[in-house]
């Protein structure tokens, strides 16, 4: 395969893989203001503990999705689980943009059926996407472009924040209450329609269409629990570690910002959305770095510092007054994370053999979520009503160094990988 249609194909995937990040992510930006319309009563942590049950709901979905599409994609191909899940995305959005907030009990329970189709969309999107990339991808950069994969992840988010910046400036306040929150979600919609297309042209891997193994094999869930239990346990604790990070530093920050330490809401969005537009540019680098010095390596440093750094970065930023030293706070663990941010996708497809490798990058990865991405904001708004909020720091402390001991049972992928060269 020509560099060219190399690159083509990595940038078709991962196109969709933005998007759905986008729609994923837009919930979590835009929380601040439609929380009050589904949830009228309360205060504001009253408010977003409900907004941030539905958006753990959705984490429950993941799960579920991650296994059927992981089963699709080992037996249909990766190609064709990228295309269905963006569709299942379109009409997540399509049902929030379009949902009114004056049916009711009705309103919020659209609202989660809306999550939970985004939910199953998500969790079958990173691991065809992941397994889609980790085989396009040749031998010698397979680290550069897993950071990139993630690129598209932050900057799903990125993108949602942006927006959010940008209507803050357009809108008023009462007019984001009223009907701006629906915007981010009608583009993600429209989005979603040009990403199915894109998809439509990328071609399958290599590894998968040449894959000589018997059908009745392909995509198998008992197969991750009887034959690759190791391998499953260290995705699972490795994402829980990611996971816990990404969503303290990248999607809870805002809320603490603003609960905490007191920031106004737009301005807590400007320094996210700064954060997120320098983080942007970290995977890729680590992940080249990481080419040259081996994966694990980069792992144990990503989360032994971490761990070292979880509580007085957070209690540091909870006492924060000035955005500057807030933007330097976040991004200094986030840099440390970018370790598995880069490497996220690729340190899974190599455990697994071909005929299971979508499921055992997407089943393991979106439990993972589940438990620990997905209820990270709820844990924490719980743990600062009961009034001690430093809890949750030492909390996240203790998951970085769980992360740490997975990665020292991670093989040297120089002498073991069960990804081959086959692009």
């Amino acid at each position: 395969m020509t560099p060219a249609r190399r690159l083509k194909n990595i940038l078709g995937a991962s196109a969709g893989n933005f998007v759905e990040w986008f729609d994923w992510f837009a919930y979590a930006s835009f929380a601040l203001y439609f929380s009050r319309a589904f949830f009228p009563a309360g205060d504001q942590t009253a408010q977003l503990l409900n907004t941030a049950f539905i958006f753990a709901g959705g984490f429950i979905a993941r799960p579920i999705g991650a296994l059927l599409f992981g089963m699709y994609a080992d037996r249909a191909g990766r190609r064709a689980a990228l295309s269905l899940s963006v569709t299942m995305m379109c009409g997540g959005s399509l049902l929030i943009a379009l949902t009114p907030t004056d049916l009711g009990v009705l309103s919020p329970l659209l609202l989660v059926v809306a999550r939970l189709l985004q939910g199953l969309a998500v969790g079958g999107e990173y691991g065809a996407s992941a397994t889609y990339v980790s085989e396009m991808a040749s031998t010698r950069h397979r680290g550069f472009w897993s950071g990139f994969l993630y690129v598209t992840l932050i900057g799903g988010q990125l993108a949602a924040m942006s927006l959010q910046v940008l209507l803050q400036r357009l809108l008023t306040e009462e007019e984001l209450y009223a009907w701006g929150w629906r915007i981010p979600f009608v583009i993600g919609a429209a989005l979603a329609v040009v990403v199915f297309w894109i998809r439509r042209g990328i071609e399958e891997t290599h590894s998968f269409s040449h894959a000589h193994v018997d059908r009745r094999e392909r995509g198998r869930p008992l197969a991750l629990i009887t034959e690759y239990r190791k391998e499953s346990a260290i995705v699972l604790a490795l994402t829980a570690a990611g996971a816990i990070g990404f969503y303290t530093y990248a999607v809870y920050m805002q809320k603490l910002l603003v609960n905490t330490a007191g920031f106004e809401k737009a301005v807590a969005a400007e320094i996210m959305t700064w954060v997120l537009a320098t983080l942007v540019f970290f995977p890729p680098l680590v992940g080249w770095i990481a080419d040259h010095v081996g994966r694990k390596r980069t792992l144990l440093v990503a989360f032994g510092a971490s761990a070292l750094l979880a509580v007085p970065v957070l209690n540091a930023l909870a006492a924060a007054t000035d955005p500057m030293s807030v933007y330097l706070l976040c991004l200094l663990p986030l840099f440390f994370l970018s370790g598995y941010y880069a490497l996220s996708a690729i340190v899974k497809a190599e455990l697994y053999p071909v005929h299971v490798r979508a499921l055992g990058v997407s089943v393991p990865y979106a439990v993972a979520l589940a438990i620990f991405g997905g209820n990270a904001e709820t844990t924490a708004l719980y743990f600062k009503k009961a009034g001690m909020e430093s809890g949750y720091y030492w909390l996240v402390a203790v998951i970085f160094a769980i992360g740490f001991a997975a990665a020292t049972l991670l093989p040297d992928e120089r002498r073991e990988s069960r990804l081959l060269d086959e692009a």
